[in-house]
């Protein structure tokens, strides 16, 4: 039998099993401790990847290599918490065509160790349905026991916002690029921190030449420095300036922009203030602006104002007459039988005939006032402040006495023309400035009407005569058709034979709507619409078979003067017309006489020597008409191959009592002689006037005296039917040579 255990070794085996349980029991304790703990501190990892995610808007993106699965975190809130939602992934479906290879051969590129990670920026279809673009970043974070990537691990980001910012910021500067306005950034000190390529081209500096200078290196003398100053310190206060200014490139030279400019605060710091410039060359602008307003109200011909200029000046000008109480005058004036000088001596010595014409108008009136160029010839003057018509009427002289010498051109050439013109008085004939030029355009036709070389002050009745000058001008048209015109013959004496040595043919019409129209109302409006060269041609032609058929009923031994014009002389090729009409009529050349007045000859005597030499070499005779009325030059008379000098009948009139036409004519007759020239008097009327002239020894006369003009059956009668019984008056003719 054993021997029973010691009670002490129980109570040490007790107490060592409950020494054992509670050491277990610390033991478990203490796993259970420490399992929470590794819970709490994983539960608080994931939320913070939870709130990381959520904060920095990634997700967290997990693939199996093994499996091919793309797993996708995300964050997602919902009743004030934050969730973390995982989901696969169809790469097929996500990714657009295209990225899906792309993204399998940098994933493959990074595995095989070409890459320290994979990165890559994809773009891919989100849940809204909208396409996005993504940038995804991750390694390896699980390898299997040879050590193999078994899984990659990364974060994936939307960078849609950024990708569109930096497009913008790519466009931006192709822009910036590519514009051909200079744009520049300076600081706060205004020294140029960036410039665009247009700066360059603009300004001459380049990127490196200006980066860290200042923008004074741009400041033109055109300014004062203190108005540049001025400038900044504005754009610096208000953040914003536009306007224009002068500045000035590298080589020196200036050139006028325009500016824009506005400061750029790119954070809180006073200090990182920009100002960004753009700058507009407008040089060429502005001259063409100028050049443009020019045109507009200026004649590039002779710098005078033109109509929209002085219909502005003469609107003002109206204004201030009715403020102040006082008149204005409104002189319009036209240069006489400038078409013709025109037509003969061509456009560009016409061009500088206007030019001299404006430039002696001016220097005339003065400065102070407005002398305009209407068109062509028109001239107009806008005379301010004058007490009454006689100030008007008194430059109207004026500016004719300027015209009585002779225009120089070129310094060589002179040309002799003279102005008709016409007066408007302001508030008496007109109201607002169409009225007025109006009626000083009618007054002006009055003043032409009146034979030119002077002036006239409208009246109400000029009205009615321009109407009937309108009605009459549209008769005109139709005289050849309807037969209206018809000639008359003025026989022509010669003292010292006592006979009748000639005839000149005269125009006439007679109209059934305007009666018996005088050669005077008619003959100007046909010069002036160009119907004198038909005309013309049917009274050469007409006077040419009436002394053909006088010759066949034995008036022989006579000659025939026919008026010829200006616009016939220097229009188309008169001497040929009048070859024809000889050879057509079978008449002589040597029986026929063309008369062309002084001014016609002397307005352009160069080339009218030339026409009329022509004349002389088809055998025909010329006459100067109306002698001593206009501006002669004894050496081109001398020069034209003149045959013949007619006085005009103002120096006729005196004789013999008014002594000033005693010594014209007694100085015409002795001049013409000695130039071997034939002498006729028109207009004499008298036995006094023809016994002066018999004694000064005159060749020829014409007048009432002898005969008025016939028609042709009755100047042939005259001619027949000279008896000598009226001689004895001409006793001093029989003593002639």
């Amino acid at each position: 039998m054993a021997d029973p255990l010691d009670p002490h070794l129980l109570v040490a085996i007790a107490l060592a099993c409950v020494a054992l349980a509670l050491i277990a029991g610390i033991a478990a304790w203490r796993q259970r401790v420490r399992h929470r703990r590794e819970v709490e501190v994983l539960r608080r990892r994931k939320e913070r990847l939870k709130q990381a995610l959520w904060a920095t808007g990634e997700r967290y993106w997990d693939y199996a290599l093994d499996s091919q699965r793309v797993t996708l975190l995300e964050t997602e809130r919902g009743n004030g918490t934050l969730r973390l939602h995982e989901r696969d992934i169809d790469l097929e479906q996500v990714l657009l065509p295209g990225y899906l290879d792309t993204a399998r051969e940098r994933m493959a590129a990074y595995l095989s160790g070409q890459a320290r990670s994979f990165e890559y920026d994809m773009r891919v279809h989100a849940q809204d349905g909208r396409l996005r673009w993504v940038r995804v970043r991750g390694r390896t974070v699980e390898f299997d026991a040879a050590q193999r990537p078994r899984r990659v691990a990364g974060t994936l980001v939307d960078i849609t916002r950024a990708r569109g910012e930096e497009r913008d910021r790519r466009i931006a500067t192709e822009v910036l690029r590519s514009m051909s306005e200079a744009v520049s950034v300076v600081d706060a000190d205004f020294n140029f921190v960036t410039v665009n390529p247009a700066f360059a081209r603009m300004t001459g500096y380049t990127a490196e030449e200006v980066i860290g200078r200042n923008a004074r290196v741009l400041d033109s003398h055109q300014h004062e420095a203190a108005f540049y100053e001025h400038i900044r310190k504005r754009l610096v206060r208000s953040g914003r300036w536009s306007g224009e200014m002068w500045q000035r490139r590298s080589d020196g030279e200036e050139f006028l922009c325009a500016i824009e400019a506005s400061a750029v605060v790119s954070d809180d710091s006073e200090d990182s203030t920009l100002y960004v410039t753009v700058l507009n060359d407008i040089t060429q602008q502005k001259r063409t602006e100028q050049e443009l307003r020019y045109l507009a109200n200026f004649d590039t011909l002779t710098n005078l104002p033109n109509r929209s200029l002085l219909s502005e000046r003469l609107s003002r000008a109206i204004v201030r007459a009715r403020r102040e109480g006082t008149r204005i005058a409104v002189l319009f004036l036209d240069l006489d039988r400038f078409k013709d000088i025109n037509d003969s001596l061509g456009h560009a010595a016409g061009d500088r005939i206007l030019r001299a014409a404006a430039s002696r108008l001016q220097q005339t009136v003065g400065e102070q006032h407005t002398v305009a160029r209407l068109s062509g010839d028109e001239f107009t003057v806008i005379l301010e402040g004058i007490d009454g018509p006689q100030d008007a009427e008194r430059t109207a002289r004026e500016i004719i006495m300027a015209f009585e010498a002779p225009l120089l051109l070129d310094g060589r050439q002179e040309i002799a023309i003279s102005p008709s013109i016409g007066i408007s008085i302001y508030p008496d004939h007109g109201q607002v400035p169409t009225e007025l030029l109006k009626r000083a355009d009618t007054a002006m036709y009055q003043a032409k009407s009146a034979g030119r070389r002077t002036f006239m002050r409208y009246d109400d009745a000029m009205d009615a005569s321009t109407r009937q000058r309108a009605r009459l001008s549209a008769g005109l048209r139709k005289v050849l058709d309807r037969g209206e015109l018809r000639l008359v013959f003025q026989p022509r004496l010669s003292l010292a034979r006592s006979r009748i040595s000639g005839v000149e043919a005269l125009l006439r019409w007679y109209s059934d709507e305007h009666g018996e129209v005088a050669p005077d109302d008619f003959i100007p409006l046909a010069e002036e619409s160009g119907l004198i060269l038909e005309i013309g041609e049917w009274v050469l032609r007409e006077a040419c078979l009436t002394l053909r058929r006088w010759q066949q009923h034995g008036a022989g031994d006579l000659t025939l003067s026919v008026n010829v014009s200006m616009l016939q002389l220097l229009r188309g090729n008169f001497p040929e017309v009048v070859r024809r009409v000889l050879e057509d009529t079978g008449l002589q050349p040597s029986v026929l006489e063309l008369e062309l007045t002084e001014s016609v000859l002397m307005a352009n005597a160069a080339q009218s020597a030339t026409t009329l030499q022509a004349f002389r070499t088809l055998g025909v005779s010329l006459a100067i008409d109306d002698f001593g009325t206009g501006y002669s030059s004894l050496a081109y008379l001398k020069r034209l191959p003149i045959n013949t000098i007619k006085i005009d009948k103002a120096f006729i009139d005196g004789l013999p009592g008014d002594p000033e036409d005693v010594a014209i004519t007694s100085t015409v007759i002795s001049m013409g002689h000695s130039l071997g020239l034939r002498v006729v008097a028109e207009g004499v009327e008298t036995e006094a006037q023809l016994g002066f002239l018999a004694q000064q020894r005159c060749d020829e006369v014409q007048g009432f005296w002898l005969s008025p003009p016939l028609d042709a059956h009755s100047a042939l009668g005259f001619i027949r039917n000279w008896d000598g019984a009226r001689q004895a008056p001409r006793a001093h003719a029989s003593s002639l040579p």
